[in-house]
């Protein structure tokens, strides 16, 4: 592989993990705030379509991703009420979201399927754009990708050296001792829990207005799923997160370059590898915070021993420890 064709590629990832970015933020200040939120897949689906449609009906990609954040929003208030007001299972409750709205963008958007429609335009950064290797893999983007950019710093600022991120993490770590200080917790995290369900929003109009222009049916399917398991990977911080994310996007230039290079191999194989991969990595995440799978690790000779703890010790990764579970003040 040649220099030029390296940074075609890293572009790529570049480009490609930008809309995965902005979803995964989204889901990562949820669960910070304690709600977890299942209905990502479906989520990025309608707002897959509505954006689309939106943005083909007034020709304005503005709209289209205004409509898409209001729809994000309005699934995770669903959310919201049924699961922090009426205390039904987050879990549970964010299932049936996700396959309702899968439903609803392939029954509300079957006369949209392969209709030409707008598109968010590339927009080169003057002077910077013609840098050598730095121009086109940092500033000869769409303006999603340069937004994918200043979000993960923008969240982690916002989390670590902020007083409203200390609150959103409280809520997640230890709500009643937040309600003890006066913050109302049911409300902060319906906030919270709207902010992210609009960037999940964006994040499904990226791929139809941007990425994977148009629409089709099950347009991103698979994508939500896979913005959960980044987020558990990157172990709710918000660099390990867009880590996680650019690993993906590798992943799918990865096979697309093999599905080249290894002529008659079966396409459906390379298609879902990085799927398959991002399991394989999250249940890697999973046995390593398991005292059980490191109590047989004990067990095993030496050479082995030390470099499965090594290994387990890098992608250990502890959960807020109030994720998921309900609060009544």
């Amino acid at each position: 592989m040649n220099s030029e064709q390296l940074v075609t590629d890293v572009a790529a990832i570049l480009a490609g993990a930008a809309p995965l970015i902005i979803a995964t933020m989204g889901e990562t200040i949820t669960e910070r705030a304690g709600v977890v939120n299942l209905s990502l897949d479906g989520k990025m689906l309608l707002g897959a379509m509505t954006g689309f449609v939106a943005g083909l009906y007034t020709q304005n990609v503005l709209i289209g991703f205004l409509v898409a954040a209001l729809v994000g929003m309005l699934v995770a208030l669903v959310l919201c009420v049924l699961s922090l007001s009426l205390q039904q299972s987050q879990l549970a409750v964010g299932f049936v979201l996700a396959l309702l709205c899968t439903d609803l963008s392939s029954f509300l958007g079957h006369e949209y399927v392969r209709v030409p429609g707008v598109a968010v335009p590339n927009l080169p950064v003057p002077l910077l754009a013609d840098l050598p290797v730095l121009g086109p893999l940092l500033f000869d983007h769409s303006p999603l990708v340069y937004a994918s950019f200043v979000l993960v710093p923008l969240v982690w600022w916002w989390l670590s050296g902020t007083r409203s991120g200390l609150v959103v993490r409280s809520l997640g770590e230890r709500p009643e001792a937040a309600h003890s200080r006066g913050v109302h917790v049911v409300r902060w995290r319906y906030g919270i829990t709207l902010i992210g369900g609009a960037l999940v929003g964006l994040a499904g109009a990226a791929y139809s207005l941007d990425l994977k222009q148009g629409w089709s049916h099950r347009h991103t399917a698979g994508l939500g799923w896979i913005a959960l398991a980044i987020v558990i990977f990157g172990g709710w911080s918000p660099w390990r997160v867009a880590l996680g994310c650019y690993v993906f996007g590798a992943l799918q230039i990865a096979a697309i370059r093999w599905q080249s290079a290894l002529g008659g191999f079966p396409t459906q194989v390379l298609q879902v590898a990085p799927f398959a991969l991002m399991i394989v990595i999250l249940v890697l995440v999973n046995m390593s915070s398991s005292p059980a799978v490191r109590r047989h690790v004990d067990r095993l000779p030496g050479v082995l021993r030390r470099p499965l703890h090594a290994l387990f010790d890098r992608l250990a990764v502890a959960a807020p420890a109030a994720l998921g579970k309900p609060f009544d003040p």
